[in-house]
C-alpha cells in the first residue's frame, strides 16, 4: 500500500509531495524502537514521553515518512507531514493497512467496575457456542490461543487493529474488550465499530484525570456515540445505575437494559448465593434463562446479566448462552478463592475504588461469614480524594480492616495511609496499619478465626508492587498461599 492510498482517509494533512505519495509502505508503527526499513512512523505525545523526539531515530532505523501534528523537526522536513490529530490519523491509517480486522464482530465494555469479570464471562459464551474469539483488557489479550501480557487495558488503536486481523486471519469472528476511560478520552478505539457497547456503572475514580464525574461519565457515553464508525448496533446498559440511564443511544442502536428492578428488560429473580457459586432465573422478553455459575456475590449477578444480554444481542441460543456462563470457572484476581486448608475463606480482589470495596464486601457477607476482615491499599500518583472513600468504605462494612500499601509509586506510602484514615476514622471499626504489604497480609491471616472472610483487596491479578524505589515481584495470591502454608506447618 503507498502512502497516497493510505492518507486517502485523512481528509486534512500537509508536506505529503509527489514523491512521498508514491512511497510504499511495508508497515506502521509509534514506537521509534519497533521501526523497521519501509515503514510509517507515527509521532504523538504519550503518557510517558513525546514521540516527536524519536523521529529522528526512527528515520535512523529506516521509516520512510513521519506523520505528526507538530513541527518538523531538524532534518527531516522533507518526510514531514502534518495532521491535526496524530492518533486520528493513526487509527485512519491502521484500518486502511489492516482491512481484515473489519471482519471481526466486536464487544466493547466500559464502567468502573466489573468489565474484566464481563468480559471473560462474554468471552465463554462466545467460545461455548463454537466461536473462534479475541479477548483485550486488563490482565491479558488473547487472540485465537494464544496468550499475550497486557500493557494497558486497551491498547493503541494500532494495536487492536493489528491484533483482530491476526484473529481474522486465524477464522475468529468475535471478540470481547475493555475500553476504559482514558482510551475514549484519547482517541485509542477511533475507527472501530463496536457491534455491541456495554455500560457496566459507573462510581468515582480516574479524577487524577478526568477532574470531574462529569468529565468521566462523558469520557464513558462516547462508546455509545461511535468514534469515526457508526454508532453500535446494540447497547447492554446496567438499569439500576443512575449514571448509566443517563446514557444517550442513537435512534438505530437497540437496547438492552440489565438490572434487579422490574424496569429492567431483562432481570434477575430467585438469586442463590452460596460458597459454591450463584442461582438465578434471567426473565427477558423471548423467555427464562437459567443461569448457574460457580461465581458468588450480588455484583456478579451484574456482570452475569451483562453477558447474557450481550451473547443474545448476537443471537445466540439461550441454550449456548446458559452454557457460557456455567463453563467461566473464575478469573484471575476477582473474588479469588485462596484455599490451603485453612478454617477460614481468603479471596484475593481487584477491588480499589470504594463501590468496589462495598461490592467484594457485600459478596463475603451474602455467604453468611462469621466476619469480614478487609485488607486494601490505596494507589500513589492517582486521585487522592477517593483515600478516604475507600477507607471509610472498608470501616463501614467490615469487622476488621487493615490498611497497607497497594501501589505507592512515587508517593510516600505513609502519607498515602495517612489519606485513607481519614475516612476509616470515621467509623470505630478495630484496625491495624501497616505499610508492608506482605506484613499486613501476614496479620490479617493471623488474626482470622474459623468462619471468617479475608479479603486482600487491590492488586487482584497484578504481579508486582510499585514502590517509590522501584517495581518488584509481588503477588497477593503467591504471599497468601506462602503465609498460609506457613501457619499450616
Amino acid at each position: 500500500m503507498t502512502l497516497g492510498e493510505l492518507l486517502a482517509h485523512i481528509p486534512d494533512h500537509a508536506g505529503l509531495t509527489p514523491s512521498l505519495r508514491a512511497l510504499t509502505i511495508d508497515g506502521l508503527d509509534y514506537d521509534s524502537r519497533r521501526i523497521q526499513p519501509g515503514w510509517l512512523f507515527f509521532a504523538f505525545p504519550g503518557e510517558q514521553a513525546d514521540g516527536n523526539q524519536f523521529a529522528a531515530t526512527a528515520h535512523e532505523r529506516g521509516a520512510v515518512a513521519v506523520i505528526s501534528e507538530s513541527e518538523p523537526r531538524a532534518g527531516l522536513d522533507d518526510i514531514w507531514i502534518r495532521v491535526p490529530s496524530g492518533r486520528t490519523a493513526l487509527a485512519a491509517c491502521a484500518r486502511a493497512f489492516y482491512p481484515a480486522a473489519s471482519r471481526i464482530s466486536l464487544t466493547g465494555i466500559t464502567g468502573t467496575n466489573g468489565k474484566t469479570t464481563t468480559s471473560y464471562l462474554i468471552d465463554s459464551i462466545f467460545r461455548t457456542s463454537g466461536r473462534t474469539t479475541g479477548l483485550v483488557g486488563t490482565i491479558e489479550y488473547r487472540i485465537g490461543g494464544e496468550h499475550l501480557p497486557a500493557v494497558n487495558t486497551t491498547p493503541e488503536s494500532l494495536d487492536l487493529y493489528r491484533l483482530f486481523s491476526t484473529l481474522a486471519e486465524q477464522g475468529g469472528s468475535h471478540a470481547t474488550m475493555e475500553v476504559s476511560s482514558h482510551a475514549l478520552e484519547i482517541g485509542r478505539v477511533r475507527g472501530l465499530h463496536f457491534d455491541t457497547a456495554v455500560f457496566t456503572n459507573l462510581t468515582q475514580d480516574h479524577l487524577d484525570f478526568h477532574k470531574s464525574m462529569d468529565a468521566y461519565f462523558g469520557a464513558k457515553s462516547r462508546l455509545f456515540e461511535g468514534q469515526d464508525a457508526a454508532p453500535p448496533e446494540h447497547a447492554v446498559i446496567n438499569y439500576d445505575d443512575e449514571w448509566g440511564r443517563q446514557i444517550r443511544l442513537d435512534r438505530a442502536t437497540r437496547a438492552w437494559w440489565y438490572g434487579m428492578t422490574p424496569a429492567a428488560s431483562l432481570r434477575a429473580t430467585n438469586v442463590v448465593s452460596t460458597f459454591n457459586g450463584l442461582r438465578c432465573n434471567l426473565a427477558y422478553d423471548g423467555g427464562t434463562l437459567k443461569i448457574q455459575s460457580p461465581m458468588v456475590g450480588q455484583i456478579n449477578v451484574y456482570n452475569i446479566l451483562a453477558a447474557c444480554a450481550t451473547g443474545l444481542s448476537f443471537g445466540i441460543e439461550p441454550a449456548a448462552v446458559e452454557a457460557g456462563i456455567a463453563a467461566c470457572q473464575s478469573v484471575p484476581g476477582r473474588f479469588e478463592r485462596i484455599d490451603e486448608g485453612q478454617p477460614f475463606l481468603v479471596v484475593v480482589d481487584y477491588a480499589h475504588t470504594p463501590d468496589a470495596i462495598r461490592n467484594a464486601i457485600a459478596a463475603a457477607r451474602s455467604l453468611d461469614c462469621k466476619r469480614v476482615i478487609t485488607l486494601f491499599g490505596c494507589g500513589g500518583d492517582r486521585d487522592r480524594s477517593k483515600r478516604p472513600l475507600m477507607g471509610a468504605a472498608a470501616a463501614q462494612y467490615s469487622d476488621y480492616v487493615v490498611l497497607t500499601s497497594d501501589n505507592p509509586r512515587s508517593e510516600d506510602p505513609i502519607s498515602i495511609l495517612n489519606d485513607a484514615l481519614v475516612g476509616l476514622r470515621r467509623f470505630d471499626t478495630p484496625h491495624h496499619v501497616e505499610a508492608d504489604r506482605e506484613s499486613a497480609i501476614r496479620h490479617a491471616l493471623n488474626h482470622a478465626e474459623a468462619g471468617d472472610i479475608v479479603i486482600l483487596a487491590g492488586k487482584g491479578h497484578e504481579t508486582y508492587q510499585i514502590l517509590p524505589g522501584g517495581r518488584i515481584h509481588f503477588d497477593d495470591r503467591e504471599v497468601a498461599r506462602k503465609i498460609l502454608r506457613g501457619m499450616a506447618a
